[in-house]
């Protein structure tokens, strides 16, 4: 017991649990405003996409470029690049604050992608079927397409959720809070071997929780 307690000597709870509120902060902060940027940009990939409901290759083109190019930029770069945009926006580039725009522009891409790939899943019959009731385009995505795929929209946000928490570590290289910012500061920096630890065994936990709750949200909407 001894020989724990001094491994554990360097840990200040308060401040492990003060990294914690910060970094959910980030990561359902962040998740939100994904889904709710990500989610109709997914949408309109797929409408836009070759053989689909509202075919335009130009657009679909464009939109595609831009997903691509965000997407494959390293989360650390587009963290130094969007300082200016992020300072405009919440008036710092540090803390919470200051992770939450790029940690959302870093993920919606992906986000979108993944609904793209998600709609896609859904049986084409039950589009045509849809549009032979003479319903409209709105009523299309939200009785057919958003219904029949969200159990792989589902899954896409525990992917999408589980990529931020791995992105809200990183966003502690540039002084953003939270466990990464933690792990870097004193279990890297000043070789505080029992603070990696910890932080790293959080964010392990938190990781599963995600995981765990997402595939039972999956399930539970899943008719098959």
């Amino acid at each position: 017991m001894e020989v724990l307690l001094s491994f554990f000597a360097n840990i200040d709870w308060s401040e492990i649990w003060l990294a914690t509120g910060d970094t959910m902060t980030m990561l359902f902060g962040s998740l939100f405003f994904t889904v709710l940027l990500g989610l109709p940009l997914g949408v309109l990939l797929f409408l836009c996409s070759p053989r689909q409901l509202f075919e335009q290759k130009g657009l679909y083109a464009l939109l595609s470029l831009i997903v691509n190019i965000l997407r494959s930029l390293p989360f650390i770069i587009l963290l130094i690049v969007m300082i200016p945009f992020t300072v405009l926006i919440t008036g710092t580039s540090l803390g919470v604050a200051g992770a939450i725009p790029p940690l959302v522009v870093g993920a919606t891409p992906f986000f979108a992608r993944l609904v793209e790939t998600a709609l896609r899943e859904v049986d084409r019959g039950i589009i045509e079927a849809t549009q032979s009731m003479g319903a409209s385009t709105r009523q299309i995505i939200t009785n057919a397409l958003l219904p029949e795929a969200r159990p792989g929209i589902f899954a896409a946000i525990t992917v999408t959720a589980i990529t931020l928490v791995s992105y809200t570590a990183m966003a502690g290289v540039v002084g953003a809070g939270g466990l990464g910012d933690l792990a870097i500061r004193f279990g890297y920096q000043r070789f505080q071997t029992d603070v990696m630890v910890v932080t790293v065994v959080l964010l392990l936990i938190l990781v599963q929780i995600l995981q765990t709750v997402g595939d039972k949200l999956v399930v539970h909407f899943s008719r098959k």
